[in-house]
């Protein structure tokens, strides 16, 4: 019914602005007729029935025009309905077409006159004009009375082989309305429902579908024959057509195919797991058998395939329907790419911005990588409406990890002091819910929560509290200091759940503060009588674990509390009172459990789980109403689970006969150009490749291009779809043609002709870094046909290179070619740059000038002076890469030479020694597949052609670790073999050093506090207590600059991190009684905790 109502606004929302305004003309002259509009009085609505009964049709045309003007207006005519039925059967189709007009808006309130026009509008049903008959159509179907539904039946059978396809469009929405009358015409409307999923109009496609999910939604067998038809029409349906037709074919496919996940998940377990004692022969045997595990249905790429268009839609339905889809049916390597519209349509109004926000909110909780290039468009606005800041701070609190955790808190920090009070207490939760997810930086939230405790808003605090307790949970042993802390402020919180939580805690750990505890149970009992129900339960709690454990100091007050209860208003208070009196006061009547008391009472309690709101969401499909209530709406229908054997293909072919003569005619075409075929597959994978941004994605890229070949080959429907599809993509005609020319080339050398494509990109990307995005584009397609004839060129040369270099040159080609491609499509925007440098571009070719600015004001540099200075200690320490067992007879060290500028701004140096152990020459040792977290990148040392037995070499690589300690795992290989290593780098390791004045370093210093600071207090050992020892062991550790101190018992030291630039300030200051105050002060709140923990053994140890 939802889709018919759409149908019909549609209409009259078109026709009824118009006949207003070209009813305004007629009233102007006469004051009284223009004011009849906008009156209720009789008279003038008499003068309205008078001009329809005129014998002249001007005066006729004239009153109809100022009705449906009162209807545009909102204005009540349905008084006038006698008057205006009479004019049905009018000769003049300008009359009959308003009388329509009106007749549609008012024919279910009146039904039983307009049953007396029956006969007319049977009539009307045979009209030569189309629109007359498809408003015929409607005003019967809109008379809600049973006796009538034979005639309606007849009406919409014979509207849906009606020539018009606006007619049997209407024949779709008619269906709905006759099936809600009367459902046991159900079987009836079956038939012509199958009839018009035949109908190849765009117009009519939706419609029927929508019909289909109404009435018959479990009869998958009307889709098979439809289903490539339906994938191919797609792109041409209406909006509204397009969303229905969509939401259907995404439950069709979960029923059809089977699961594409598979693939990303359980190959890659099995293909890594190899069996020590497995032979060569059965291992290659297992790889085949792996690699024939899963191949993607072609009607599958067919439907995801021909949805990627639509994701640059302008209406925000269609996007979040195609972004569903891809949710539920793509590979999870091809998902992400719909991240990037989503976050589009975060620029429209906010109730658009609330349905796309709660979707987001789902997906980031199972795919995080998808939505993390994106993490500044999560920023909350101030102009945002509470539900909207709410949604953004799941997501980034979803989002959140160690590489960019300590941005988000300092997201937080501003958070927390809005003005809109329950979005400060949801900030709050949330820096809860970073603090248990990512460990190293419990301590700094915590620290960050105990202070906002002396925030003067109440509100602020008592969340805090509350998170507070919960944190607390999680490792109690040392925090008895905050549990003192939130003592004192009892006195001053007066919000019951605050109150409660401080109870608890210090009821919970009463035997680490055994005179506060004590203390507090005196002052609440005072107040007990005017105390909230809450706080009143967890004062009797108190008081019971105090009589178990302190009972000398407690047991007279306890028994005081308990008396109180025992005859407090609240039957709660009295049953707890009564049960707790039982269970720890010992008498005759005492049960068994008395014994027990102590264990019920301090029983280990686990830790809480802070969970985000939006994880059980997930089984409800995306962009439903069922998703966005969290509860199951009237007509949902559920997503069926993927089918573990795919039923039979076959059902979905369409016999020749069916189709029409010019389909089989151009696809007769398709067959014969076989170059023009296999061009069409190719720009297929470059068009996948270019919307996925990593390697996987890519590599899933090429595997659709060998399904469309085989899809090609076997199915036709399938082909056209490609053809439609190309000719919808927004290339020139010129590179067009040029490509085709030289498909046979492409054929030949198609490795060349990547090479070539990879220097026609980066060439000119060097002249043009700055361009806009349109002309980067232009430039883009420029030099892609210039690099196909380029390849025809050399290809017909003939010349040869050898397999290594050819292979390295290929995969460096596509690491550039894939972030070059990335930016081509209308939806980019500055803000929508990844945060992450890509792995092979230049980091001023990717960010914007106003994310570049932000990230230089996030350096707090100021105007101090602040210069990277020459190490002060280069470390000998070697770590063992490659073991000689492990890599037959190769063994590998690093260590790390603290060189800076070496391989880029960003590259931590690495100096590897390779040692030759065998009696035989090694040859082409180099590296070769990478596996990086996302951002990370690697300076790749010269390969060393040969060493010889019992010789060694000393090589030099940067790595860009993206200030983390995250492991960076790569091959080494040789001529004959390939070995996994890995390198992990010291938190000291990290940094670059610095020199600044004293000055310089106080400020810098005074600006990083809070969330930002981390100390410690340590046992120094005595022959760790003069300035030469500190500062040796310091530098020793991590690679620090030596800041000057004016002061002997105050030591300083600064660097900076190496990929941000970040700084990071250290002070030893030793105090009496051998022990030293460690602080650390840097916006990096991540490595800033990891250094404190490698610091503090070092200066306690002798």
């Amino acid at each position: 019914m939802s889709g018919n109502g759409h149908g019909y606004g549609e209409q009259a929302g078109e026709a009824a602005p118009e006949l207003a305004q070209e009813a305004a003309p007629t009233t102007a002259p006469s004051v009284p007729a223009a004011f009849g509009l906008f009156s209720s009085d009789t008279k003038k609505n008499e003068d309205l029935k008078q001009m329809l009964e005129s014998s002249k049709d001007s005066a006729k045309l004239d009153a109809m025009k100022r009705i449906v003007g009162m209807i545009a207006k909102g204005k009540n005519a349905s008084e006038l309905f006698p008057a205006v039925v009479k004019n049905v059967a009018s000769k003049n189709i300008e009359i009959k077409k308003l009388v329509y007009v009106y007749l549609m808006r008012y024919a279910e309130e009146q039904q039983d006159l307009a049953l007396l026009s029956i006969s007319t509008f049977q009539r009307a049903l045979k009209d030569p004009n189309q629109l007359i008959r498809a408003s015929a159509l409607r005003v019967l179907s809109s008379i809600r009375v049973p006796i009538i539904v034979p005639i309606m039946m007849l009406a919409i059978k014979e509207a849906s082989s009606d020539l018009s396809p606006y007619v049997r469009k209407n024949a779709a929405h008619a269906i709905q309305k006759l099936y809600s009358l009367d459902p046991e015409q159900k079987e009836m409307l079956i038939e012509v429902i199958e009839k018009l999923l035949k109908d190849r109009s765009t117009l009519v496609a939706g419609s029927v579908v929508m019909a289909f999910e109404e009435v018959c939604p479990d009869r998958i067998d009307l889709i098979h024959k439809n289903y490539r038809k339906l994938c191919n029409l797609l792109v041409d349906v209406e909006e509204w057509g397009q969303v229905v037709i969509i939401h259907m074919l995404t439950r069709y496919a979960r029923t059809q195919f089977v699961s594409p996940w598979k693939t990303d998940d359980d190959i890659v377990e099995e293909y890594n797991e190899n069996n020590f004692y497995e032979s060569d022969e059965e291992q290659k045997e297992k790889d085949r058998n792996v690699k024939k595990t899963y191949t993607m249905d072609p009607d599958h790429r067919l439907l995801l395939r021909n949805t990627k268009p639509l994701l640059q839609s302008r209406n925000a339905a269609v996007v979040m329907a195609v972004a569903q889809l891809y949710w539920h049916l793509a590979p999870k390597s091809e998902a992400g790419i719909v991240s990037k519209s989503l976050v589009r349509l975060l620029r429209s109004n906010r109730e658009v911005q609330y349905i796309v926000l709660q979707n987001i909110a789902t997906m980031s909780i199972q795919r995080k990588g998808m939505f993390e290039p994106y993490l500044k468009s999560f920023y909350v606005r101030s102009t945002d409406p509470t539900m909207i800041k709410t949604l953004k701070l799941e997501i980034l609190t979803n989002l959140a990890n160690e590489a960019n955790i300590s941005t988000l808190l300092r997201e937080f920090q501003t958070y927390v002091k809005s003005q809109d009070k329950q979005f400060a207490a949801a900030t709050i939760q949330a820096i809860g819910r970073c603090a248990t997810n990512i460990t190293e930086v419990t301590d700094t939230c915590l620290n960050g929560l105990v202070c906002l405790l002396s925030n003067r808003d109440e509100t602020v605090v008592a969340e805090s509290v509350v998170v507070i307790k919960k944190l607390l949970q999680t490792q109690p042993a040392h925090h008895g200091e905050i549990i003192k802390h939130m003592a004192k402020l009892l006195d001053n919180i007066t919000v019951p759940v605050a109150r409660a939580s401080i109870l608890w805690l210090i009821g919970e750990y009463c035997e680490r503060v055994p005179k506060i505890a004590p203390d507090v149970l005196r002052k609440t009992a005072k107040s007990f009588t005017n105390e909230d129900d809450l706080v009143k339960l967890q004062i009797l709690s108190l008081g019971a674990k105090l009589y178990l454990t302190n009972s000398k100091q407690t047991k007279l007050l306890t028994q005081y509390v308990l008396n109180l209860g025992k005859y407090d208003q609240s039957y709660d208070i009295r049953d707890r009172t009564r049960f707790i009196r039982q269970l720890i006061v010992p008498n005759e009547k005492s049960g068994a459990l008395s014994k027990y008391a102590k264990k019920i009472f301090l029983a280990q309690k686990p830790a809480p789980l802070l969970e985000s709101p939006f994880k059980d969401r997930d089984h409800f499909q995306l962009g439903t109403l069922s998703h966005t209530l969290n509860s199951r709406a009237t007509g949902y229908l559920e997503l069926s689970d993927w089918p573990d054997v795919a039923p039979d293909p076959a059902v979905r072919n369409v016999e020749v006969a069916e189709s029409a003569k010019e389909w089989t005619a151009i696809l007769g075409k398709t067959k014969k150009e076989k170059p023009t075929e296999k061009f069409y597959s190719e720009s297929e994978e470059e068009e996948d490749e270019s919307a996925s941004t990593s390697a996987t994605e890519s590599e899933s890229g090429s595997e659709s291009e060998k399904e469309d070949k085989e899809e090609g080959s076997s199915d036709e429907s399938s082909e056209s779809s490609s053809s439609s599809e190309e000719s919808s993509d927004s290339e020139s005609d010129s590179k067009e043609s040029i490509a085709k020319k030289a498909s046979g080339a492409v054929k030949e050398s198609n490795a060349e002709e990547i090479k070539r494509k990879a220097k026609g990109i980066s060439k000119n990307r060097n002249t043009s870094s700055s361009s806009d995005t349109v002309s980067s584009s232009s430039e883009e397609s420029s030099s892609d046909s210039k690099s196909v004839s380029d390849s025809r060129s050399d290809s017909d040369s003939g010349k040869s290179r050898s397999a290594t270099s050819s292979k390295k040159e290929e995969k460096t080609a596509q690491d550039r070619k894939t972030p070059s491609k990335q930016d081509v499509f209308l939806l980019d925007l500055d803000d929508f740059h990844p945060v992450t440098t890509p792995v092979a571009v230049p980091t001023a070719a990717v960010l914007s000038p106003s994310l570049t600015a932000d990230l230089e004001g996030l350096s707090l540099s100021g105007s101090s002076v602040i210069d990277v200075t020459t190490q002060v200690f280069v470390p000998t320490k070697t770590h063992e890469m490659l073991h000689r067992m492990t890599g037959k007879g190769l063994s590998a060290h690093y260590h790390f030479s603290r060189q800076p500028d070496m391989f880029g701004d960003h590259m931590v140096s690495v100096q590897v020694t390779v040692t030759n152990t065998t009696d035989q020459k090694i040859e082409n040792i180099h590296i070769g597949e990478t596996k990086l977290p996302l951002g990370m990148r690697i300076h790749e040392f010269n390969p060393i052609e040969c060493l010889e037995p019992g010789g060694s070499a000393t090589v030099s690589m940067g790595i860009d670790f993206c200030d983390s300690t995250q492991t960076a795992s790569f091959q080494l290989c040789t001529k004959d073999d390939h070995f996994n290593v890995n390198i992990q780098p010291p938190v000291g390791e990290l940094l670059l050093p610095v020199t600044m004045s004293e000055k310089d370093f106080k400020k810098e210093q005074g600006m990083l506090t809070g969330m930002n600071e981390t100390s410690a207090t340590i046992a120094v050992a005595p022959q760790n207590s003069t300035s030469l020892v500190i500062i040796e062991k310091v530098v020793k550790a991590a690679n620090l600059g030596v800041v000057p101190s004016g002061q002997d018992n105050i030591h300083r030291f600064a660097a900076k991190t190496v990929h941000s630039g970040s700084l990071m300030l250290v002070t030893v200051e030793l105090k009496e009684s051998s022990t030293a105050q460690l602080i650390i002060n840097t916006e990096k709140t991540v490595i800033g905790s990891v250094l404190l923990r490698e610091l503090k053994p070092v200066l306690s140890q002798g």
